[in-house]
């Protein structure tokens, strides 16, 4: 009955006491003769005085006893001699924290029953179950809708955290180091929220840098750029007509319904995976296909589509990190908090087509990496062509430029199977053929290095077995061994598969060579301290870099907008000073002077 003690009056405080005794006693099933008289009806105060008597004073619990109200009873009701748990009386707290019954109805019966309740799960059979019991018994119902149920936080031997131990993390530490948005963060994003969770400075470190620090980028991106060209947010909604524009639009409507239901269900958990989804998206397939738009087109709708994502993933984030997600809002809108503005809604009709082909584009670009990076072959050098295996998926123009880009391929072909990029051989299987054939095992592995591999394995695919020497073989019997084309890159995924084609002519070199020089000229930019909308004057030696000066030749105008020069030139420079840089262009020496035009 602590908590009911917020009463003004001493016949108030007392009330309560009983009420809060009443209460116990009846939910432990203790035999105390008030509760026989008082179950199955309401108490008024009024009763409550006449049983006790005249209340001059506010008396200590053990002074109160009320006289037996059955017939021939002389006895009188009294505290019991064991004391109940001290925790019991919370369970008065919806009705108590309002002063009710003495006061104020309207505000307990507005906030009764609450949405939710969230505690530790050591709570289960404290609180969690006083207040059920506790107002179940008074109001019949119960006093909380929800429950959010959270596991203990043990260290990284899953041992529980405890003072005594010393195994505890300093919350300051944390805070001061990563910020306390980054340990929200952790414990949104890195599991259920009732099961224990080891807490590590590591675990805190990564899950900031995946999600948070991501974003942070993105936004520092959109910054520099609308600064660069003057863009400032007009209060209108993007129109969009590029693929890359509408795909992440509707990225952003799912994502803005998904994790609105996730929340809806006190499931933070699942919104924040969906949240992180799309920040990943926005990071490493919009902004990343979509650069050069801002770095050289200048495109205002890129600039309105990637301000309208970030402010809505800002809003979103304002639940789980309210610090970033304020200091994201403000800087992007001028308004004085996210938390004073409405809740995002989904606006769009979603292109479902779209979206599928997009992730067709997306799993057939992974598939092309690997195999790049499986030949050894630098994104950076252009390739003639890719061969796309995606049975059942469509993919349009404007998804098959995208996919072309990102892979430097200049052709795209589909292809109905991998016919004449791979060659099979089948072998007997000598465990499972040497026991049951004996000496004949070798007429059938004649047999087999004699026929069509290719046949061979299709039987075997269609049909589940190969006939050979007289013998009815199954799957396995033999050995299907694969062999890929030397021409040819290959990365498979299921039935799904990219071929690279990996001959390269002279012309396909030398793009190679430049773009690599215009990558070598950018870093050089950043380390003499140039901002990113300096324009210079750029001078090449390449007297001794005969691959180097062929690629300046074929690409010089495109060598020239890449680094934003206003001129360039190639002469033979004297000794390297302080305004000429030696660079290594794929093995040659090229030396740079460079000027701020």
């Amino acid at each position: 009955a602590a908590s009911a003690l917020l009463g003004d009056s001493r016949w108030d405080a007392v009330a309560s006491i009983l009420i809060g005794l009443l209460l116990a006693t009846t939910a432990f099933g203790l035999a105390w003769p008030l509760s026989d008289y008082l179950v199955g009806r309401s108490v008024t105060v009024e009763e409550l005085a006449q049983l006790y008597g005249v209340l001059a004073a506010t008396p200590a619990v053990d002074e109160v006893a009320i006289p037996c109200s059955v017939d021939g009873c002389a006895s009188t009701a009294a505290r019991l001699t064991p004391v109940l748990d001290a925790w019991f009386d919370s369970g008065s707290m919806p009705s108590a924290q309002h002063h009710y019954p003495f006061a104020d109805r309207r505000a307990f019966e507005e906030a009764f029953p609450a949405d939710f309740i969230c505690e530790a799960i050591d709570q289960t059979r404290g609180w969690f179950y006083t207040l059920l019991a506790v107002n179940t018994l008074v109001f019949g119902e119960t006093p909380y809708r929800n429950v959010v149920c959270l596991g203990h936080i043990v260290d990284g031997d899953g041992q529980k955290m405890s003072k005594s131990r010393g195994n505890v993390i300093d919350p300051w530490h944390i805070f001061e180091s990563f910020g306390a948005d980054s340990l929200r963060w952790y414990f949104f994003a890195s599991g259920s929220p009732w099961t224990s969770r080891r807490v590590s400075e590591e675990g805190i470190r990564e899950a900031a840098r995946k999600t948070l620090l991501t974003l942070w980028n993105v936004f520092s991106f959109f910054a520099t750029y609308a600064d660069l060209d003057g863009w400032s947010p007009t209060g209108e909604s993007p129109r969009p007509t590029h693929a890359l524009d509408r795909w992440v639009l509707d990225r952003l409507d799912v994502t803005i319904a998904a994790v609105t239901e996730a929340l809806d269900d006190f499931d933070a958990l699942t919104g924040a995976t969906h949240l992180a989804t799309f920040v990943d998206d926005l990071s490493n397939w919009y902004v990343r296909r979509s650069r050069p738009r801002f770095w050289k087109a200048s495109d205002a709708v890129a600039h309105a589509t990637l301000h309208h994502c970030l402010v809505a993933t800002a809003q979103l984030l304002a639940p789980f990190c309210p610090f970033l997600a304020d200091a994201l809002y403000t800087a992007l809108t001028g308004e004085t908090s996210v938390h004073l503005s409405d809740w995002p809604e989904a606006g769009r009709d979603v292109d479902r087509t779209l979206a599928s082909e997009m992730d067709v584009g997306r799993r057939l670009v992974g598939l092309g990496r690997a195999a790049r990076t499986e030949a050894r072959v630098r994104v950076r050098q252009p390739l003639r062509r890719a061969l796309l295996l995606h049975p059942g998926a469509e993919l349009s123009d404007d998804v098959r430029r995208e996919v072309a880009d990102e892979l430097n391929v200049k052709v795209l072909e589909d292809v109905e199977s991998l016919a004449g990029l791979m060659s099979w051989t089948v072998v007997p299987n000598f465990k499972a053929l040497g026991p049951r054939l004996g000496p004949r095992v070798n007429q059938v592995k004649q047999a087999l290095a004699a026929a069509a591999g290719s046949e061979l394995k299709q039987a075997l695919d269609e049909q589940g077995f190969i006939e050979v020497a007289g013998e009815r073989l199954g799957p396995d019997d033999v050995e299907v061994r694969a062999r890929e084309h030397e021409d040819f890159a290959l990365a498979q995924e299921g039935a799904w598969a990219v071929a690279i084609d990996l001959d390269l002519d002279d012309a396909l070199r030398l793009e190679g060579t430049a773009r690599e020089l215009v990558r070598a000229l950018n870093d050089l930019r950043r380390v003499v301290g140039l901002a990113l909308s300096d324009r210079i004057e750029l001078c090449l030696d390449v007297s001794s870099a005969p691959r180097s000066a062929a690629a300046v030749d074929a690409h010089r105008d495109w060598i020239k907008g890449e680094v934003l020069a206003v001129s360039l030139e190639t002469a033979s420079l004297g000794p390297a000073a302080s305004h000429r840089h030696p660079i290594d262009i794929d093995g040659e020496r090229v030396v740079v002077e460079l000027h701020r035009s």
